[in-house]
């Protein structure tokens, strides 16, 4: 590092913050003296810091920060900028592939006679185990659905725990993967991980992670990050950039490759007016969702002004934050103000660190008033709201950006109800609208119709992480139960906070015994609901909605809803704040008004509405600001990497080489590196290739590869059966990343997704040359014995959702070459490039549509010789007939890495060099 200021040329602005510690420097951006940097947009002067920081006229260049400085001019003009972001973050789906990646790619630097250590973050790396718990236990019971779990369930009856259960049934299922990511603790370093219930990552960084300032090798600078997970940008409503990529991208990060970025355009987000007392953080976040989804924000920052912001808490913020992949920014930053010291104070953060916190923001002008307009940045564009608009909402059936008034909620389901099938209907016959199916449960008599709640959650980082909603969800259910209301027995209800910090303050507050007395009981510490991980349904509820086709529907206060991934039998769900999902779960349906209709009827024969028991914003502020308090931060935290005794006692071996067991069905050394040589071998043009699927607009990563359950009449259970496992041991497609094998036959396995081919819903494709109808696994597996090559045929928004790297590499191992789209979501486009599958797109006004594909034909794309980013190549069909499309390499990096093969193989020849 001493090198690396030596020739810096930027040295001569480094200068003490406090010249009583001459060895803590930093590089003071006001000594630039340059007019531009005044006018930037505070997220921007990040990416300008890290670039004179880091520049060593080798990966970071003096014309970089030029061309950041010169933001104004370049934003529009496609320039590319490298990053180095000061950490890396990623949790345990995406962890532990990328810890079987770094153990392979060992591997492969020692046959190419390199040196294997070479393969090690240089960046921090910080890896919190939050995926894999189940809501497998709720109401101190099973349920019904015990099939799964009667032995686990029989052994451990005694006790009455269902958040033990559900922890103990985590690590017995979870173990193998437990050890390989302790092992990669000690093989790697600067790689921290945080146990299992812990809580969530992105409330785990927000609340402990989070330094705002990093204080390294003698030097102060701005906190940034990118993580393996979409909602990273939680972290912006704190004033750290972040924002989520590809688990393959944040591998080369973590062994000291910058991004390489498009320099992205800032929308300026005005927020003006405060909330009515009745308003959630969920309505606020729900309506920006929908109002910037109108805008278009795809590849964009995000960056939030204006007095109405001042309104927010930090909470409140990273809820807003959150949900930036849903309205499709790049990241949604509020910059650091006085609140946010106040919240580092709140959450027990040294008192040292937030005196240099201040002082240093305020010294490089990254420091925020938002009451003084005189600091307002240029921006691209700026968009406005009036935060006193804002009424209560939820969004659904299907997506995060279809937000729908509490109000019209019972209209609009009736709506979608006898729309035709898409993101908003369910093509349900009209007098089939009232069906009602009797059933038994716990002996007792009971129905379900369309709309009906089976899955009624308070889950997920979004809403877990924000007191005010927590505890409004609280007072609520104290209201609902002093007013006789109770939850329908049958309904899944689960509460899953983000940190032990929440559990310590609902108790405190006097609300948790009345949450658990509606069936909100903690359950675990993790996403589980949100990610999928919601556990079985009773078996009279699966048989009940099996029977009338019901579309039954999930409330959850999560950030994705897409179909086939909260539960396999709720084919409409919606999200909604913390009191919206208990509000849901007394009235048992959807199909509800709650202004005219009431909750319930109470033992006593009285109607009682939800405004009747709804708690206003200044009842909930003051229970906040009486039991919120830095105490329990620090007690939960100090003990956050060691309280978890089965964690503590597992062993792991110290080899620096992994040792891979060849009967292990959760780690498997992945075949990514067979064969790879030093020398580079020339692209050639994708020739004759077959459609494998023929799909619409905005398949998810969910859609390609799904995290939750694995059915049992799937490719991947037919495998691991043959492995000798029983359906009970299946565990989640989200647990099994760590094995390629699995994870190719769960590639387009969701039973959701949708193929023009078959034109109906199911995880199934036409084998061309035959004729038949087969699992996509199988086609793919008999293009490959025949030396096909395939292609993808897509609409619009290909891969939105999740940064899911398993989106690229099971396609991949597919024999996948190329996805030709109308438009890609960003994460997944760069994933894509990281794998070497090339991202084509269709020229402006052109579509399969348009131009008459069917997908049946055979495609032969034309790679010239020299390639550069962004250009137009031919596609030809074997009718003869030749249109063009753009490959989309946005950058010279990426075409760099397409050179090599992918990201990781670039990686491998680098570090096997002399």
């Amino acid at each position: 590092s001493v090198f690396l200021v030596m020739t810096n040329p930027y040295a001569h602005i480094i200068e003490p913050l406090d010249p009583q510690k001459p060895d803590h420097k930093f590089f003071n951006l006001k000594k630039l003296k340059d007019p531009r940097y005044d006018q930037l947009p505070f997220s921007i002067r990040v990416l300008l810091e890290s670039a004179v920081r880091n520049c060593d006229g080798f990966l970071v260049k003096k014309e970089d920060v030029e061309k950041v400085l010169n933001w104004k001019v370049t934003q529009s003009q496609t320039v590319e900028v490298p990053f180095r972001p000061a950490r890396v973050i990623l949790q345990d789906f995406t962890g532990v592939p990328a810890v079987v990646d770094f153990a392979a790619m060992r591997d492969a630097v020692k046959k190419l006679q390199g040196d294997p250590e070479r393969i090690n973050p240089v960046c921090p790396a910080d890896l919190v185990i939050d995926h894999s718990i189940q809501v497998d236990f709720n109401r101190n019971a099973c349920l019904g659905a015990c099939s799964l779990v009667t032995i686990y369930y029989l052994f451990h009856s005694l006790r009455s725990d269902s958040l033990q259960k559900n922890q103990d049934l985590e690590f017995e299922r979870n173990k193998e993967r437990f050890e390989f990511l302790k092992w990669g603790s000690k093989a790697f370093q600067n790689m921290r991980i945080i146990p299992p219930g812990s809580g969530i990552v992105h409330q785990v960084n927000l609340e402990y992670l989070a330094r705002v300032v990093f204080e390294r090798d003698g030097y102060y600078y701005p906190d940034s990050l990118v993580g393996t997970d979409s909602h990273t940008t939680m972290i912006d409503g704190l004033g750290v950039l972040g924002w989520g990529v590809g688990g393959i991208e944040a591998e080369a990060v973590m062994l000291g490759q910058p991004i390489s970025m498009v320099l992205p355009e800032v929308i300026g987000y005005k927020l003006q007016g405060t909330p009515d007392k009745y308003i959630t953080s969920t309505d606020i976040v729900l309506t920006v969702t929908k109002h910037l989804r109108q805008v278009g924000v795809v590849g964009k920052f995000v960056e939030f002004f204006g007095p109405g912001v001042a309104s927010l808490s930090i909470a409140d913020r990273a809820t807003i934050a959150n949900m930036c992949p849903e309205y499709g920014a790049t990241a949604a930053f509020f910059p650091v103000d006085h609140i946010s010291i106040h919240y580092l104070n709140q959450t027990g953060r040294d008192t040292e660190k937030l005196n240099y916190i201040e002082k240093y923001l305020k010294a490089v002008g990254m420091f925020r008033d938002y009451s003084n307009t005189s600091e307002d940045p240029q921006f691209t564009q700026v968009v406005e709201l009036d935060l006193s608009t804002v009424v209560p909402c939820c969004s659904g059936p299907k997506r995060p950006q279809d937000k729908v008034t509490v109000s019209e909620m019972k209209q609009d389901f009736k709506m979608c109800l006898g729309a035709k099938q898409g993101f908003k209907g369910f093509q349900v016959a009209p007098e089939r609208h009232d069906v009602q199916v009797p059933f038994q449960f716990n002996g007792a008599e009971y129905s379900l119709s369309h709309g009906s709640v089976v899955i009624a959650a308070i889950t997920s980082c979004t809403n877990t992480s924000n007191p005010s909603v927590m505890l409004g969800a609280g007072l609520l259910a104290q209201k609902a139960v002093k007013a006789g209301l109770s939850v329908k027995p049958y309904i899944k209800t689960s509460l899953s906070p983000g940190s032990g910090v929440v559990t310590y303050y609902l108790k405190e507050s006097g609300v948790m015994d009345f949450l658990s007395q509606l069936g909100f009981e903690v359950v675990g510490y993790g996403c589980m609901t949100c990610i999928g991980n919601s556990g079985p349904l009773p078996e009279p509820v699966v048989q009940a909605i099996t029977q009338g086709d019901l579309v039954a529907a999930g409330v959850l206060s999560g950030n994705r809803n897409f179909e086939g991934r909260v539960h396999p039998n709720t084919r409409a769900n919606y999200l909604a704040s913390p009191p919206l999902v208990i509000a849901y779960a007394i009235a048992g349906t959807v199909r509800i008004d709650f202004e005219k209709e009431p909750l319930a009827v109470n033992s006593e024969g009285k109607e009682v509405f939800l405004r009747d028991i709804w708690p206003t914003r200044d009842e909930i502020q003051a229970v906040e600001r009486q039991f919120v308090i830095p105490a329990m931060f620090k007690e939960v935290y100090e003990k956050v990497e060691k309280v978890n005794e089965r964690w503590n006692s597992l062993e792991a071996p110290s080899d620096k080489l992994y040792t891979w067991n060849p009967n292990s069905t959760y780690i498997k050394s992945p075949p990514f590196f067979d064969g790879l040589t030093r020398e580079l071998q020339t692209p050639n043009s994708i020739t004759d290739a077959y459609v494998l699927l023929n799909l619409g607009d905005s398949v998810t990563t969910d859609h390609i590869s799904p995290a939750g359950n694995i059915a049992r009449n799937s490719p991947a259970a037919r495998y691991l059966t043959s492995r000798g496992l029983t359906a009970r041991e299946f565990n989640s497609y989200g647990s099994r990343r760590g094995n390629d094998a699995v994870m190719a036959r769960g590639t387009f396995a969701n039973i959701r997704l949708f193929n023009k081919f078959i034109n109906k819903q199911a995880p199934t494709t036409i084998y061309l040359p035959t004729g038949e109808t087969m699992d996509v696994f199988d086609a793919a597996e008999k293009y490959q014995q025949a030396g096909h090559p395939l292609l993808i045929l897509a609409g619009k928004e290909y891969g939105s959702g999740s940064s899911r790297d398993w989106a690229a590499k099971g396609p991949f191992l597919l024999g996948i070459k190329a996805v030709l789209a109308e438009s890609y979501e960003r994460i997944h486009r760069s994933n894509l490039v990281g794998m070497g599958i090339i991202p084509l797109e269709y020229l402006p006004g052109d579509s399969a549509e348009s131009l008459g594909l069917s997908g049946r034909e055979r495609y032969t794309v034309i790679i010239p010789p020299q390639i550069t980013p962004r250009m137009t190549v031919d596609i030809k069909l074997d009718t003869g007939r030749t249109f063009q499309a753009k490959m989309r390499f946005d950058t010279d990096v990426e075409l760099t890495y397409f050179h090599h093969g992918g990201i990781l193989n670039y990686m491998i020849r680098k570090m096997s060099e002399n």
